[in-house]
């Protein structure tokens, strides 16, 4: 009697409560984006007023054409999506390439070479500031792009990631079978091992683009206000003596609608792609 009751009903069919979890929840995250529209439709007078308004206002397209003036957000939206794609190709290759190779080759040194990546995620990106900068000096790339490239090409992350992706959905067979057959290591991995990780491969180039949109820290110190990315030209708006606050969500509006465009376009097939390259073991 148990086993009938408990076929009749769904696993995947969730009860009021989960629904109001998963509907507070959702409140939760969408209320902060959804403030950022309604402070960057208003004027700051109105954001300081005691009680705010919680619905938009009609000032918004204004908003936009102020912080456009007093930064250079065309220019630092194209220079963020330059950046951005660049890292993002970069660190998806690589970290596929070494992920493939501390997963499935045997070679000396394997884990040594391992563990000393997985310990670069410890030092803090801080203490490598000096030095970077001063490399960047000498190779004359100060304020321009590839000084933001460049160091962001490989990732420990991406590699350990991809390492352990490729470990559980990477059938060793496949690997013999293509060794049998005569294959080289790059013939296997263009014809094998791409296909089964491009699922891991889609995660690891969402995040890595994200993370390198909202990078801060290392483009101010590498770029001026009149080569910025996206970041560092929010920093120049709604200065004064009162800073502008509407100004400075609309300029963040504006920062942020790139990667949920980004996200909407793709955030289904990264889920989908994640759930048809699954491999049980």
């Amino acid at each position: 009697m148990i086993e009938m009751m408990l076929a009749k009903r769904s696993p995947l069919q969730g009860g009021p409560l989960a629904y109001a979890v998963l509907g507070t929840a959702t409140l939760l995250f969408v209320f902060p984006f959804y403030w950022t529209v309604v402070a960057a439709s208003r004027t700051n007078s109105e954001l300081s007023a005691a009680t705010p308004s919680l619905t938009p206002g009609p000032n918004l397209f204004h908003n936009f054409g102020e912080a456009l003036q007093q930064a250079a957000i065309g220019t630092a939206l194209w220079n963020s999506l330059l950046v951005s794609a660049a890292v993002t190709a970069g660190v998806v290759l690589s970290s596929t390439l070494a992920g493939f190779a501390f997963a499935k080759l045997r070679f000396r040194g394997r884990g040594l070479l391992l563990a000393v990546t997985v310990g670069t995620m410890m030092i803090p990106p801080q203490l490598g500031v000096i030095p970077l900068f001063m490399v960047i000096v000498k190779m004359d790339l100060q304020n321009k792009l590839p000084a933001v490239i460049l160091p962001s090409l490989v990732s420990a992350f991406g590699v350990f990631f991809m390492r352990q992706f490729l470990i559980q959905a990477l059938p060793d067979e496949l690997i013999e079978a293509g060794r049998v057959d005569g294959a080289s290591a790059l013939r296997i991995f263009r014809s094998i091992v791409l296909p089964v990780a491009r699922p891991g491969m889609a995660v690891l180039g969402m995040l890595t683009f994200m993370a390198t949109w909202n990078d801060f820290f290392w483009p101010i110190v590498a770029l001026s206000s009149q080569n910025p990315t996206v970041q560092v030209a929010l920093k120049s708006l709604g200065q004064g003596y009162v800073p502008d606050q509407s100004v400075v969500m609309a300029g963040t509006l504006l920062g942020t609608l790139p990667v949920l465009l980004v996200f909407a376009l793709l955030g289904r097939q990264i889920v989908g792609g994640i759930m048809q390259g699954a491999v049980k073991g």
